[in-house]
């Protein structure tokens, strides 16, 4: 009987937050990036139907049929309770007890799931399936260290397996076992070089071992292996923003902004590194764009007040930095530029007193420079 493994089913979104006053603002857009892949009881596609589709007796049973359709429409216990009918007419099928406890895990019934998982596995010792299921109950608890030696046992009976080792990974870095993380991590990497996901997991476990550069190297790899992958492409981009390297993130982030044209963090973030390597028109019309996106955004008003200023305009840069002091009234650069623009435009008064408020404001809003 040959076991069937679950596929990975991610629903993996980037969390756009707004550009932060502090020094690290893209270090926390990639944090927030890899805190959103799942934990391992979210990996299941369809575990029912995964256990439906091996090779044994009772899955040819009409019950089956009603088990699909009752999971189909949510009715999870009416479902439970068929398959508990199908495990009294199959007592000796590893499969109907799969189902089981694929369903009494869906509603979070753990007693009876792992009793059915282990039945299964008392049957058929070498099935994958029960195992993996048994590893999904403990982890949905919060369980991980428990969950572990289910995992392994997967990954002696399946060995090319990547969502195991995935899980492994991720379970091993919830117990702070960072370095076997990243090596479960770049197992998963190897046997499913094409699944951005797998990458990711490797750059977050790359990233609890403050390793930087190869954080970078996992998160450049997902992006290489999901080119059209809007998200991906924004988080290499404030990656290299983060580095310090602004011209390398100009590419990823102008293919980001043309496939997500409403993120205004994409695209002020694109506006800002145009304007710092001096393609001032074409930074402004990007950061006009995010201006008018989230006008509540102060960052891209006070570097959209930057870019007027290299063009010249002082009465436009002012007014952009009025913009940017109003939402941002601690940070002191804002103020500090507005008092120069004061006194370009002749308004001394104005300017002594935007002066003062730079002097008097206590935080700092020192944006997109690599964190020292």
């Amino acid at each position: 009987m040959k076991p069937v493994i679950p596929t990975i089913l991610v629903s993996w979104l980037l969390l756009v937050a707004a550009w932060s006053e502090s020094l690290a603002a893209e270090d926390a857009t990639i944090d927030r990036l890899l805190s959103k892949l799942p934990p391992p009881e979210k990996l299941v596609k369809a575990p029912v139907q995964q256990a439906v589709q091996l090779s044994d007796p009772a899955t040819r049973d009409p019950l089956v049929k009603q088990i699909l359709q009752g999971e189909f429409a949510r009715n999870f216990p009416q479902a439970l309770n068929l398959s508990r009918k199908l495990t009294e007419r199959y007592p000796r099928s590893a499969a109907a007890y799969s189902i089981r406890g694929a369903l009494a895990w869906r509603i979070r019934q753990f007693g009876e799931a792992s009793a059915s998982f282990h039945t299964a596995i008392s049957i058929a010792p070498r099935l994958a399936l029960p195992h993996f299921g048994l590893a999904l109950v403990e982890a949905t608890q919060g369980h991980f260290a428990a969950a572990i030696p289910h995992l392994q046992r997967v990954a002696e009976v399946e060995p090319k397996a990547a969502v195991t080792y995935y899980a492994l990974s991720d379970c091993t870095l919830r117990l702070g076992r960072k370095q076997e993380s990243v090596d479960y991590a770049r197992k998963a990497t190897t046997l499913a070089p094409s699944n951005a996901y797998m990458w990711i997991q490797l750059a977050k476990s790359e990233k609890a071992l403050g390793h930087t550069e190869a954080t970078f190297n996992a998160i450049l790899k997902a992006a290489e292996v999901s080119p059209d992958n809007g998200l991906m492409l924004a988080v290499v981009g404030f990656s290299y923003i983060n580095l310090g390297r602004i011209p390398q993130a100009i590419p990823p982030l102008e293919r980001a902004a043309r496939l997500m044209p409403r993120n205004y963090l994409v695209q002020s973030q694109l506006g800002y590194c145009l304007e710092a390597v001096g393609q001032v028109d074409a930074g402004i019309n990007y950061l006009r764009k995010g201006a008018s996106l989230n006008s509540s955004y102060g960052p891209v008003w006070e570097h959209l007040g930057l870019a007027y200023r290299k063009k010249g305009n002082h009465r436009e840069a002012a007014k952009a930095f009025e913009k940017a002091t109003q939402l941002m009234p601690t940070a002191p650069l804002p103020w500090q530029h507005l008092a120069e623009e004061y006194r370009l435009l002749g308004r001394a008064t104005d300017a002594d007193r935007a002066a003062s408020r730079a002097h008097l404001a206590p935080n700092s809003s020192r944006l997109t420079k690599k964190k020292s």
